[in-house]
């Protein structure tokens, strides 16, 4: 997401999108009920209340997305639930991680909040597709750069518009924001991805955070 744009863009005019009865899987780290990550993002809508053209995510499914699997009419259930049950096997060698948001990515597409410390989110991210390529012969795949870039989004551009007054308003950095990353999800999401019609199939926990209570799923 660098050198900075000088254009946004209409995120969905040009990409193909699922039929009916269609959708894509996903892996995410869900942090929509962290109230740190939704603290983050209002503070970035705030700064951003004067533009239009922004497609701003639901509170509840704030995310990391950590790997794409593929359509949801070539994923089996089955493949799914095996999925789910050897990336719950491989994660719970791995313990939680504290991630902190602060610097800013700017993408024509998109703006969002990067993850640091990278190395521990990439184990994680390295599980899961081991897991995914074991229950489906395929290694799901990343959307945008071929480098995995652990990032919150924050905002979906869907209109041409000159990027600098964004950049000027939201600025290079948020308030330091602490997340932690105990679990992983898998996510069937249906339609259109600007629908948001998520469907949560299962979560693979890491080390430990199986005994711990965690906070609904959101509905």
């Amino acid at each position: 997401m660098s050198p900075l744009p000088t254009r946004m863009i209409n995120r969905w005019q040009n990409r193909k999108e699922p039929g009916p009865g269609q959708g894509t899987i996903y892996w995410h780290m869900l942090v929509g009920d962290q109230p740190a990550a939704r603290d983050a993002a209002r503070t970035a809508w705030e700064r951003l209340a004067d533009f239009t053209g922004l497609h701003l995510p639901p509170l509840e499914w704030l995310h990391i997305t950590t790997l794409v699997v593929g359509p949801t009419d070539e994923i089996t259930t089955e493949q799914q639930q095996d999925m789910l049950a050897t990336a719950s096997e491989l994660l719970a060698a791995l313990p939680p991680v504290e991630v902190t948001l602060g610097r800013i990515l700017y993408h024509p597409e998109a703006i969002a909040a990067e993850a640091q410390p990278v190395a521990p989110l990439k184990q994680i991210r390295n599980a899961i597709q081991a897991a995914t390529l074991k229950a489906t012969g395929r290694e799901g795949y990343t959307e945008g750069p071929a480098q995995w870039i652990p990032h919150m989004t924050l905002a979906y551009s869907e209109a041409e518009q000159a990027a600098e007054p964004l950049i000027t308003a939201l600025g290079r950095e948020l308030p330091p924001t602490k997340l932690t990353i105990n679990t992983v999800t898998l996510v069937a999401q249906q339609g259109p991805e600007r629908l948001w019609n998520w469907h949560p199939v299962g979560r693979a926990p890491l080390l430990n955070a199986a005994e711990k209570p965690h906070a609904s799923e959101p509905k």
